[in-house]
């Protein structure tokens, strides 16, 4: 990787990137990664973007997002709420096709956050609301 790019890494990103090199250099051909390093590639991705990580980590993209999805999905129910966070279900209509609508977040500290969303996935939809609530300057 050109050492530009490498010293502008996020500190955990690079740290997984350096593990894994590690692995692929140890491994036998055509072995699996590890479940572990997969599982530090959807924790990283959910901080970085999965096609950032994807990218750095040489990971198949999709292989990357199936994953952190999955997870997202079994998750959903045991992350923690915020007491003054409102409960919204949306529910997209099979035959709604192309659905539009405007997503506006306020945190406690007054934070904000408006994203116009045209055809996006429940799963982005989670993961954008999710980076914004978990943000931390």
């Amino acid at each position: 990787m050109d050492t530009r790019k490498t010293r502008q890494l996020p500190a955990g990103l690079d740290r997984l990137r350096k593990r894994l090199e590690r692995w692929r250099q140890t491994r036998k051909p055509r072995s699996r990664i590890p479940d572990s390093i997969w599982a530090a590639a959807v924790t990283v991705a959910k901080t970085y973007g999965v096609n950032r990580t994807a990218r750095t980590l040489r990971l198949a993209y999709y292989s990357l997002k199936e994953r952190v999805e999955r997870e997202a999905v079994a998750t959903a129910g045991a992350s923690p709420v915020p007491a003054t966070a409102p409960f919204i279900e949306l529910l997209a209509s099979p035959s709604a096709g192309s659905c539009q609508c405007r997503l506006e977040l306020e945190n406690a500290d007054g934070a904000k956050m408006r994203v116009q969303l045209r055809s996006m996935t429940m799963p982005d939809l989670a993961a954008i609301s999710r980076s914004f609530w978990n943000y931390a300057p």
